[in-house]
């Protein structure tokens, strides 16, 4: 079965372009507003692509209605080029930014590039029991006990990567630089918030804290 991308771009012409571009090698749906996009999420996309700068409902807000519920890599498409814009851009769940005019076959190679690490995650190691906590990360899920502790999309992302490799210490520009993508611009807060709720998440079923803080270095899973 071929992998599904949804375009999301108000100019006609550059969702025509990347349509026929893609086409060749993935089903490609399409979507020319904030609003639109959010009924065709429902189709499960693999990736999509993403553009910023849209009226009503720009790239921004739209990241932000579906991240809780969509986990596919979202790639912003954007004139917008500076440090701050990137910045809200990750904040608000984006996995890549890419800058107008982009060239087609680098597009091309950073959409492959992504759906080649979904297909790494998704062919991993799939559940590990720490004590009374199991991580499914086929499923992306957590539970205590049994009982189910909800996570945010990045949330989980952090929890999947500290369990992956627990014992070793992230710092937080690694843990920006490894979940939010190619583009990183490594923000302290924004990982200190995550980890935050998370903690406090976990706290509601156990005593027990997984994510240490290492002081002066960062952070690393206690199983």
């Amino acid at each position: 079965m071929r992998q599904k991308l949804l375009i999301i771009d108000d100019e006609k012409g550059i969702v025509d372009m990347m349509k026929g571009y893609f086409a060749v090698q993935y089903d490609v749906l399409t979507a020319y507003s904030g609003q639109e996009a959010l009924q065709k999420v429902t189709a499960c996309p693999d990736l999509i692509l993403l553009d910023i700068n849209m009226p009503e409902m720009d790239g921004l807000t739209v990241c932000q209605e579906i991240r809780e519920y969509v986990t596919c890599p979202i790639l912003f498409l954007t004139a917008r080029v500076e440090s701050a814009d990137k910045i809200r851009g990750f904040r608000a769940g984006a996995d890549d930014y890419i800058v107008k005019p982009f060239d087609l076959d680098e597009l091309g190679a950073r959409v492959e590039a992504h759906l080649r690490r979904e297909q790494r995650r998704q062919g991993s190691i799939t559940v590990r029991f720490f004590g009374e906590l199991a991580v499914d990360y086929a499923a992306r899920t957590v539970a205590i006990n049994g009982e189910p502790v909800p996570f945010s999309k990045r949330e989980f992302d952090i929890v999947e990567l500290l369990s992956l490799n627990a014992g070793q210490v992230f710092d937080r520009e690694r843990i920006y630089e490894t979940i939010w993508g190619f583009d990183g611009e490594g923000n302290s807060d924004t990982i200190m918030e995550h980890i935050r709720k998370i903690r406090a998440k976990l706290a509601v079923h156990t005593l027990h804290s997984y994510i240490d803080t290492v002081w002066g270095c960062g952070y690393k899973w206690n199983g």
